[in-house]
C-alpha cells in the first residue's frame, strides 16, 4: 500500500503551481509576496542546508514543505539539540484545508526526519495563526517561547524525538 503522504523535491516545473498556491488568500495572509517567495524557493535549489518538497496526498500535489538545518550558532530557537531542523509549510488548495491534512502531513514528515537521527523539529508560526498552531499541536508540537523575528512576531514551537 502506498503511503498517504509523499514528499518529492521541488523542481523548476513546480514553481508556477507554488506561485498559484501562494496567491491563495489563506496562504498569502501568512506568507510574503508570491513572486518573491517563489524566487526564494528557486534560489534554495542549490542551498545544501535547505530542502524543499511538494507534498502529495495519494499521489496528488497539495502542499509545500521546506526543511532547513539550523546552524550551530543560530540561537533563534534557543538552546536545542545539535541535530535540529526547522520546517515551514502550507497547504495550497483551499478545499484541502481544515480536514486534517496539516497535522497528518507534518506527522508523516517528522517521522521521516526522526528516522534519520534528527532530535528536534522546530517551527515558528505567527501567534495570530490559530489554525496553524492548532494543527501543529495536533502533530505533537508544543510552544516554548514567543519572539520577534525578522518576519515579525513568532510563536516558537518544538517537537522532540522520543
Amino acid at each position: 500500500m502506498a503511503e498517504a503522504y509523499a514528499f518529492r523535491p521541488v523542481t523548476a516545473a513546480d514553481l508556477p503551481m507554488l506561485e498559484r498556491w501562494l496567491n491563495a488568500p489563506h496562504v498569502r495572509r501568512w506568507w510574503g509576496e508570491p513572486a518573491d517567495e517563489v524566487a526564494g524557493i528557486a534560489a534554495d535549489f542549490d542551498e545544501p542546508g535547505m530542502e524543499s518538497f511538494v507534498v502529495l496526498h495519494d499521489g496528488v500535489p497539495f502542499a509545500y514543505l521546506q526543511a532547513y538545518r539550523i546552524a550551530s550558532d543560530d540561537l533563534s530557537f534557543g538552546e536545542r539539540p545539535e541535530r535540529t531542523v526547522g520546517i515551514d509549510q502550507f497547504i495550497g488548495p483551499a478545499d484541502m484545508v481544515g480536514i486534517g491534512h496539516g497535522p497528518a502531513m507534518i506527522e508523516a514528515f517528522v517521522q521521516k526526519v526522526f528516522a534519520k537521527d534528527i532530535e528536534r523539529v522546530v517551527l515558528d508560526p505567527h501567534p495570530d495563526n490559530a489554525h496553524a498552531i492548532r494543527a501543529y499541536e495536533k502533530a505533537g508540537f508544543h510552544a516554548f517561547d514567543q519572539r520577534m523575528t525578522e518576519d515579525g512576531p513568532a510563536l516558537m514551537m518544538a517537537r522532540d524525538r522520543c
